[in-house]
C-alpha cells in the first residue's frame, strides 16, 4: 500500500480501493468461511466486509495495515451474522427410513471448500505465532470442530492460533478485554482438543500422492461397481459417516456397512462419480443414472478423510448446488 494509493481510495477512486482489497479478498473468504462454515455465506460476507470498508474508509487512520483492519471488519460480520443465524433457526432436512444411526447428533450446517479456491491464495504460510498448519487448518475435520465452539470463542481461536494475531489486536477487534481472549483461547482450544483427531493418528498421505491416489482409485472403483463390501474394506475400524446438516452419524464398518447398503438399494444403480478436491482432501461429485433421460442427475459430493492407508471419514453433503462451486456439470452424458 502506497499513501498515494490510500489517499486516491478515500477521495472516492474505486480502482484504488481495488489496488487496496483485491489481494486480500479470497484469504479474507477463506476466514470467513473457517468462521461460518459455509462457502456462500463467506461470500456474501466477504462483499459486506468490502462495502462497509468502502464506507469507512476516512475513518481509517492507517495505524494498522489495511489486511489487519479488513480482518477486524470481516470477523465482526461474521459474528454478527451468527447471532442473525440463531435468531432465525434453519428447517433441518429429513432422511426417512434409514438403518439405526450409531447416534444422534446437533444438526451442524457445513459447506466443503473447493480446493481450487486455496491455490488463488497467494501466501496460505501462517504467522509464526500459529499453531496449525495451513493444511489442517482447512480440513473438513478442524472446519466441523469450529462450528462446535460459541462464536467468540470461534472467532478468537482462528484469528489466533490460525492466522498468529496478537492477543492485543484479537482484543481489539472483539471490542473486550485480554484477559477474556486469553480466556476464551483456552476454553476453545480444550473443546478442539476433545472434537479433533489425536495428534498421534496415522497422518494421511500427501494430496495428489501415488498412496493417495491409489487408495482414492480403489474406493471409487468400488462406488462405480455397487460393491460395498469393497467400499468397507477400505475403511478404518472406527470410521465415521456423517451427513451435515442432518444429525445422524454411522460409525464403524457395521453401522457403515448397513447404511450403505441401504443407500445402494434406495438408488437402484451404482453411482458415477466424478473426482476433485475439498478442503485439501480428495472428494467427488455424485450423479445418478436415469435410464429413460439417458443421462446421470447430481445427487450430492462427498469428502473422504483418509488416516495411513485407510479411509477415516465419509462426509456426504447432498445439496447439488454446491457441485457448481467445484467445476463440475450440472449433469452428465453416458
Amino acid at each position: 500500500m502506497t499513501e498515494a494509493t490510500l489517499a486516491r481510495a478515500r477521495a472516492g477512486d474505486g480502482q484504488a480501493f481495488r489496488a487496496l482489497t483485491d489481494p486480500h479478498r479470497r484469504e479474507l473468504q477463506l476466514h470467513c468461511y473457517r468462521i461460518l462454515g459455509s462457502m456462500q455465506d463467506a461470500e456474501d460476507l466477504v462483499q459486506e466486509t468490502l462495502l462497509a470498508a468502502w464506507r469507512s474508509l476516512a475513518a481509517f487512520e492507517g495505524r494498522a495495515s489495511v489486511r489487519s483492519w479488513l480482518y477486524q471488519i470481516a470477523t465482526n460480520r461474521c459474528l454478527n451474522a451468527l447471532r442473525d443465524r440463531s435468531r432465525r433457526p434453519r428447517e433441518v432436512p429429513t432422511m426417512a427410513d434409514v438403518p439405526p444411526p450409531t447416534r444422534r447428533t446437533e444438526p451442524m450446517w457445513l459447506e466443503p471448500y473447493p480446493d481450487a479456491l486455496l491455490e488463488s491464495i497467494p501466501d496460505e504460510s501462517p504467522e509464526p505465532a500459529a499453531h496449525y498448519e495451513a493444511r489442517e487448518s482447512v480440513e473438513l475435520a478442524f472446519i466441523a470442530a469450529l462450528q462446535h465452539l460459541p462464536p467468540r470463542q470461534r472467532a478468537a481461536v482462528v484469528l489466533s492460533d490460525v492466522l498468529g494475531f496478537r492477543t492485543a489486536e484479537i482484543a481489539a477487534t472483539l471490542d473486550t478485554s485480554e484477559a477474556s481472549v486469553k480466556g476464551a483461547l483456552q476454553r476453545a482450544r480444550e473443546t478442539l482438543r476433545d472434537r479433533l483427531p489425536a495428534a498421534d493418528r496415522d497422518r494421511a498421505p500427501q494430496p495428489n500422492s501415488v498412496s493417495e491416489r491409489q487408495l482414492v482409485g480403489r474406493f471409487a472403483d468400488a462406488v462405480h461397481d455397487g460393491d460395498v463390501d469393497a467400499m468397507v474394506a477400505l475403511l478404518t475400524d472406527d470410521a465415521l459417516v456423517t451427513m451435515p446438516p442432518l444429525p445422524l452419524e454411522y460409525q464403524g464398518r457395521e453401522a457403515i456397512s448397513a447404511f450403505l447398503r441401504h443407500r445402494e438399494e434406495q438408488r437402484g444403480a451404482p453411482l458415477r462419480l466424478l473426482p476433485t478436491r475439498a478442503n485439501t482432501q480428495p472428494a467427488f461429485g455424485c450423479y445418478l443414472p436415469d435410464e429413460q433421460a439417458g443421462i446421470a442427475r447430481p445427487t450430492g459430493l462427498f469428502v473422504l478423510t483418509l488416516e495411513g492407508d485407510a479411509i477415516a471419514a465419509i462426509t456426504w453433503f447432498a445439496d447439488t448446488r454446491l457441485l457448481r462451486h467445484f467445476g463440475l456439470p450440472p449433469t452428465l452424458r453416458p
